[in-house]
């Protein structure tokens, strides 16, 4: 069984990626790994060369900025670095450049690619996510946050990212058949200083709105409110080790009430989460994929 990792990154020093870490933390289970280097002007080569991992092939990418709705473009640098992976891969990793895969899940991940390489029905795998708000200490849970996502393919080219890269469709736009596996992606997207989460916001969306709607909903003068999240758990578990340094040098804390913050939700997005907590269902969930036993 061989795995190839895959990414895409562009000025992740601008924008406080933790791309090494994204990259690092799968790289134990892969053969090899692909990253889709856009035109950064920033320091964002020199991080990803610095890996210095001899599984690591870097191809240079120009990101085509005139695709600004729906993050195009963003599926677009996904398939680059996708196509790369050399045909006699089986599985395909892929993770973005600020997730992350905790160690604790290295065997059950390797279980799984194993014991569904040949059943054929299993087109991917399905993880579970954590998506971490304003600080390391506290994850969303609640309907806003999606849920699962597919992060493994199987190498086959007739697959492909799907809208913003958020998951993937057969090119067909027939959506994969998955095994939902027992581990998570950790999402740190959003664990930011609210004046980098202002950076993040202006930046994020000239990939999918005009300049005239970023000056009007994200202007210089925008200050990030935490209190848009409707609902944060307290964390507890341990991070994966290839994040701690990054965590050590935290230099702001998440002052945040986070019994108002849950009164703000309506009383129906309230009614959906109780029911989500007893039994696990989520009513009317979006799902880009087809789950299989």
């Amino acid at each position: 069984m061989k795995v190839a990792g895959f990414t895409f990154i562009r000025n992740a020093v601008k924008n406080d990626y933790p791309v090494v870490e994204a990259i690092t933390s799968v790289l134990p289970l892969c053969d090899a790994f692909i990253v889709a280097l856009g035109n950064s002007d920033d320091e964002t080569a020199d991080l990803v060369k610095g890996i210095k991992s001899p599984k690591i092939k870097i191809i240079n990418t120009v990101w085509d900025e005139s695709l600004r709705e729906g993050g195009t473009v963003f599926a677009q640098e996904t398939d680059k670095a996708f196509d790369a992976i050399a045909a006699d891969f089986d599985w395909a990793f892929y993770i973005q450049g600020d997730e992350c895969v905790h160690e604790k899940y290295y065997d059950v991940i390797r279980r799984e690619m194993a014991d569904n390489l040949n059943n054929l029905k299993v087109e991917g795998l399905l993880f579970k996510y954590l998506h971490f708000y304003g600080s390391y200490d506290y994850y969303g849970h609640s309907r806003r946050w999606y849920r699962r996502e597919i992060r493994i393919i199987r190498n086959n080219k007739g697959i492909h990212s799907y809208r913003d890269a958020q998951g993937f469709r057969w090119n067909d736009n027939r959506k994969l058949n998955v095994k939902l596996i027992d581990a998570y992606i950790y999402h740190y997207g959003w664990v930011k200083p609210p004046s980098g989460l202002k950076h993040k916001l202006r930046s994020f969306n000239k990939f999918y709105h005009d300049d005239a709607w970023i000056e009007q909903h994200v202007p210089e003068t925008y200050e990030f409110d935490y209190k848009n999240a409707d609902r944060l758990i307290h964390f507890t578990d341990t991070h994966p080790a290839v994040m701690q340094k990054r965590i050590a040098a935290t230099n702001w804390k998440l002052d945040i009430d986070l019994k108002q913050l849950h009164k703000k939700a309506t009383l129906r997005r309230r009614i959906l989460q109780k029911i989500e907590d007893l039994t696990g269902w989520r009513i009317s969930e979006y799902r880009n994929y087809k789950l299989v036993k």
